[in-house]
Order: structure tokens, then sequence, then C-alpha cells
């Protein structure tokens, strides 16, 4: 068996003659300084609105749905998961940039309307129902917008899409409740309400018990608006700029409608929140859920010719459209070669998912022009792990394998290597009597 990949690696590297505010360096540190001083910032802004005791409060409080809801969302994205550092980026501006711009804007605007109109009950249902939805899914979408401009590899589709926006929505919801939960707090200390019939108790069970998901799943529509946008190919100007700003009109609306639902009545929050929150979140529940299963068939669909051509074990592709067999797999390297192992694997399993969603985009013209180059360093990467990855993913498909047969699809290998004519592959699964 050959111990190196038939071409080198990829050469390519930083510009040698790029500008200052080019270097990737540069761009983490100022987005680092952005992020840092709107923390402080808003940090000081809540704690000046709740007091030290209420922020204290709401700060234990509102800590409670964050790892369920960031759970969640990194389960959607276990078929390929994205880095860390952009779910860390996406939550530190939802609760810092995002929130500071929210607070500011819609402080000032409910201002001007008050000032305006003399009226300032007026001015808070303006502000509730128009100019917050407006300013907060903005401010949110730009997390959305940054992740798919520069970091494109990372965001191929919808469940991508859902992600970024879930968790930046997340990081918003966060502060929010802080600052909701805080003063609350500070009602009740003024009253001298306690347990049960306290303000902080009913703020609690709306906002974190009934409506963990609002933020997130108004901000998911902007979400996927993007991620269709991702699949366009690269001349579809229109459909790329239409979707984003498709769903974040959506966004708004339904954020819009939830803000103004005691409008509507002494039970118009527990209407809207029957016939519109839970039925659009259980839709949206099964799209990202299909759309995951997808991702999985298209893993063992694209990967099998790189199989025929000798890059995979015949096993592999369909280990590696199965997160049984994935999980299997990792369990195994731990159990037989430590952590490091695992890791590798687990590695394995992400860059052979994007190779996969590479090959699919390519054969519909979405890949744009670095196919060839994308597609060798994936293919680098995938050969550097085979020692550790192989024998863990053989022994998950030998333990998974269905009793059916495990065919190539009857396209080529195509790109920079040559493979320019299929191969035939064993329409068999060996791994079962």
């Amino acid at each position: 068996m050959a111990t190196s990949p038939p071409f080198p690696s990829h050469p390519g590297g930083p510009l040698r003659h790029a500008h200052w505010w080019q270097r990737t360096w540069v761009r983490y540190g100022a987005l680092t300084t952005l992020l840092a001083i709107s923390g402080l910032v808003i940090l000081a802004l809540v704690r000046e609105e709740t007091g030290t005791e209420g922020f204290l409060v709401g700060l234990g409080l509102a800590t409670l749905p964050v790892p369920l809801l960031i759970a969640t969302f990194r389960w959607l994205d276990r078929v390929e998961p994205g880095p860390w550092r952009n779910l860390l980026f996406c939550f530190a501006w939802g609760a810092c940039a995002a929130a500071l711009i929210a607070i500011v804007a819609n402080s000032f605007a409910t201002r001007w309307i008050a000032t305006a109109t003399a009226d300032p009950s007026s001015a808070d249902t303006l502000g509730a129902t128009v100019i917050a939805p407006v300013v907060e899914e903005t401010a949110k979408a730009a997390a959305v917008l940054l992740v798919f401009l520069f970091r494109r590899r990372d965001f191929t589709g919808i469940v991508d899409g859902v992600v970024v926006a879930g968790v930046t929505a997340t990081g918003f919801a966060f502060t929010e409740n802080i600052l909701y939960l805080g003063m609350a707090f500070g009602t009740d200390q003024l009253t001298g309400h306690s347990g049960i019939a306290s303000v902080t108790a009913a703020t609690f069970f709306v906002r974190i018990i009934m409506s963990p998901f609002a933020h997130p799943l108004f901000t998911v529509l902007t979400g996927i608006g993007f991620g269709i946008a991702a699949l366009a190919a690269d001349g579809q100007h229109i459909r790329r700029i239409a979707f984003p700003l498709s769903g974040l009109l959506l966004a708004m609306g339904m954020h819009a409608m939830w803000n103004g639902s005691s409008a509507f009545g002494e039970y118009g929050f527990f209407a809207v929140y029957a016939a519109f929150m839970v039925p659009i979140f259980g839709l949206l529940t099964w799209l990202v859920v299909w759309t995951r299963q997808r991702e999985l068939r298209t893993v063992q669909t694209e990967l099998p010719a790189y199989a025929v051509a000798g890059w995979l074990t015949p096993a592999e592709p369909y280990a590696l459209g199965s997160m049984r067999a994935r999980r299997i797999a990792r369990q195994y390297a731990r159990r037989h070669a430590g952590k490091a192992a695992a890791r590798s694997v687990a590695q394995y399993e992400g860059y052979a998912t994007s190779l996969a969603f590479l090959r699919h985009r390519g054969r519909r013209g979405r890949a744009g022009g670095d196919f060839a180059v994308r597609e060798r360093e994936l293919l680098d990467e995938l050969w550097r792990r085979r020692e550790a990855a192989r024998p863990a993913l053989d022994h998950a498909a030998r333990i998974t394998a269905p009793p059916v047969p495990v065919t190539a699809p009857p396209w080529p290998v195509h790109g920079a290597y040559g493979y320019g004519h299929p191969m035939p592959y064993p329409a068999y699964n060996p791994y079962r009597s």
C-alpha cells in the first residue's frame, strides 16, 4: 500500500504581499476587541438597569436554557461539524454586539417616538412591535452575514444557516433574559412579592420555560434564507440576495407578531403561542431533521466514487453516512488507541463529509473555481488520518452494516487526478454473509 498520497500537499498559503487589513490576525484582533468592548458596555448597562443583586439573579436564571440550546444546535451540526470558533463568535456577537445595538437603538427610537407624539404608551407599543423586531433581527443577521462572507467553506447549506443563526440568537436571548429577569427581581424587591406569585417567577416561566426557543426561532428563518443562498451557483446573484432578505423579513414579521401578541386581548399571548409559535417550531424542526438525514444520504451516495478510486475502503461510505456507525468508530478508536486516535477519527469523518458535499456541489456546477484545489486538500487530510480512522470505520461498518447491496454511483471521480472513467464497484456488502 502506498505510504503517501500521489500528489503533493497544496502549496498555497497566505499572500506574501497582503495588505495589513487582509491579514487574518489583524481581522481576528479587531473583531475580538469589538466584541470585548461591546461586552463591557452591555454589562455596565444591564447592571445599571438591574442592580448588582438583580444582575446576579438574572444571570443565574438566564444561563439555564443556554446549554440545552447550544447542545441542540451542535447536534444538528454533527453531520459536518463546523469549527467551535464560529459558534463562539456567533454567541458572543448575539450576547454582546447585537444586544448592545438593540438596547441603544430601541431606547433611542422609543424616546424619539414619545417626544414626537407626546404619547409614551403609544411609543412603547410601536417600539415593541415595529422598532424592536427590525433592529434586533438585523443586528442578529449581521453575524450570519459575516460567517457567510468570511467563513464560506463552513457555510454550505441550510443546516449551517440554522446553526449559525440559532447560536447567535441564543446569545442575544441570554443577555435579554438577564435584563428582564433582573428587572423583575428588582420589582419584587420593591413590592415584597416572592415565590410563585412574584414577577420573577412569572417572567421565568414565560421566557425560560415556555419560550426559550423564541429568539432562535425568529433568527433561524434568516439562517435558512442564507442557507438556501449558499446552495446557489456562483452566477445566481438574485437568489443569493433574495433568499436572505426574504428570511430576514419573515423573521421580523414573526418577531413583531410575537411582541404584539399582548394587543390581541387577555389571552392573545397564549393564542399566538399555540396557533403560530408551536406549529412553526414543529415545522422548522422537521425541516432541519429532514435536511440532516438528506446530508447523510448525500455522504453515502457521493463517497463510493472515492472508494472505487482507492481513497476509501469499500465499507467507509456506509459507515460515514451513519451517525451510529460514526459514534461506534470514535468509541473503538478511543478504547484501542486513546483520545488522540478518537480525535483523528472525528476529524476524518468531518473531512470526508466535506468531501462528499463538495463533490455533490461540483456535479451540479455549484462548487466554484477552487473545486480541484479544495478536493485535493480534503483528500490529503483524509490520507494523513487513514491509519487511525480506517480500522475504526471498518469495525463500525461490520457492526452496523445493513443486509442490502451497496453500489457505487454511475459517475466517476473527476477533477485534477485524471479519473475520467467509471470503475467497477462490488455490488455487495463484504461485511454481511
